[in-house]
């Protein structure tokens, strides 16, 4: 089993890197984002491998982060994601937006990755709403509100303060960690207007 690979980027694909290593080339086929994030043929890189076996065929797929490699296998939990699947929601969304759009059961930004219908998108949301947040990354110190907010639990104010915002055009996640920073910063017990002065401020910076 081949867990992590260093050395050479020896060629660049659409979907693949080839990664030489001491004169040994191995094909990892990688999400467009961690394609994007590594450097040139000839330059070292490090890929974190999650190794399929199979009777015919053995794969290799690549993450710049290990968080990337434990989304793959979680979102393949999900009936009907594949390794196609979850390479395009991996190229679409960073963990962490998966983590929001979640967490906020937000369907369309689920869906924006190829090959994602709405009923897709609903059952990830369904069966790993309870998980995600394990999964959250630099997105968990608010993944709560968010939480929430997706449950349509949240304290009305907070809830209306995201909404005003999402009505303004921002996104529900960008509304999201605008009021959740709001709150921390002498927003808690605030009314909905005064979360939306300062949902708005942080936005402005």
């Amino acid at each position: 089993m081949i867990g992590k690979l260093k050395g050479t980027i020896d060629e660049i694909g659409d979907d693949y890197a080839l990664i030489d290593v001491h004169g040994v080339c191995y094909v990892a086929f990688c999400s467009a984002r961690t394609l994007s994030r590594l450097s040139s043929p000839g330059e070292a890189a490090v890929l974190f491998i999650e190794t399929y076996v199979r009777e015919d065929q053995l794969k290799l797929f690549g993450f710049v982060t290990a968080l990337e490699r434990e989304w793959f296998n979680l979102l393949q939990s999900v009936q009907g994601v594949g390794a196609k699947v979850a390479l395009a929601l991996l190229s679409t969304l960073t963990p962490s937006e998966l983590a929001n759009a979640i967490a906020l059961q937000d369907k369309t930004a689920v869906s924006r990755a190829p090959g994602v219908g709405p009923k897709v998108a609903v059952r990830i949301i369904t069966e790993l709403k309870n998980k995600a947040p394990a999964f959250a990354g630099e997105a968990a110190a608010n993944i709560g509100l968010k939480q929430e907010l997706g449950e349509g639990v949240a304290p009305a104010p907070v809830a209306d303060a995201v909404s005003a915002l999402t009505n303004l055009g921002y996104s529900r996640e960008q509304a999201a960690n605008a009021i959740s920073a709001a709150l921390k910063n002498g927003g808690e017990g605030a009314d909905s207007a005064k979360l939306i002065r300062l949902g708005l401020k942080e936005l402005s910076r």
